[in-house]
């Protein structure tokens, strides 16, 4: 298993022969808050073209559309608290039926209704993304993203991309002011 930090890339399948199914576990812990509303955090991902955009609204796979229609992305559902050990949320990817027009999967953790709760990044802690092969169950990346944040509401934690016929990781660990609108701006959904 590899520890990744802020910027690292790694080659996923070149060193994982035959790796095809994936699982994508997301999860974090709340510092203590006074707020007297729950934190909802939200993983989510966006299929991306060569430009960096989504092809399709549909590209946007999160709790209101769990699955990528070409069956290659699953989002296995909405965790309202992110109390309890491990993995908050997950989400599996089937790299082999990734669309050909897809060149990135952007793996991204908002806060709901942050604005409206006044919740932001700098009240979450021990956030973490790691990769395991769904064949065997062996953990092979894994990215703490520390303790960077302050004021934001959406952090693009991570993303898969193709380079040639291999699948490779970036660990990036930015944050978005803006929540989820923010991001799918960026991203080119319509929202």
């Amino acid at each position: 298993m590899i520890n990744l930090f802020k910027g690292q890339k790694v080659n996923l399948t070149k060193d994982n022969p035959g790796l095809s199914r994936i699982l994508v576990g997301l999860g974090w812990d709340v510092n203590k808050y006074d707020g007297g509303s729950a934190f909802d955090l939200d993983a989510s991902a966006f299929l991306l073209g060569t430009n960096g955009k989504v092809t399709a609204d549909s590209d946007f796979v999160f709790y209101g559309n769990l699955k990528h229609n070409s069956g290659s992305v699953l989002h296995m559902g909405d965790n309202l608290t992110g109390l309890g050990e491990g993995d908050d949320e997950q989400i599996k990817v089937d790299l082999a039926k990734i669309p050909g027009n897809i060149d990135k999967v952007s793996f991204t953790v908002t806060i709901y209704q942050a604005d409206e709760r006044r919740q932001n990044f700098g009240q979450v802690s021990n956030a973490f993304i790691h990769i395991y092969d769904e064949a065997n169950g062996k953990e092979l990346i894994r990215y703490d993203l520390g303790e960077d944040f302050s004021v934001e509401t959406a952090v693009v934690v991570g993303e898969l991309y193709r380079q040639g016929n291999e699948w490779k990781f970036n660990a990036v660990g930015s944050g978005f002011k803006g929540g989820l609108k923010a991001l799918c701006q960026n991203y080119g959904v319509n929202i």
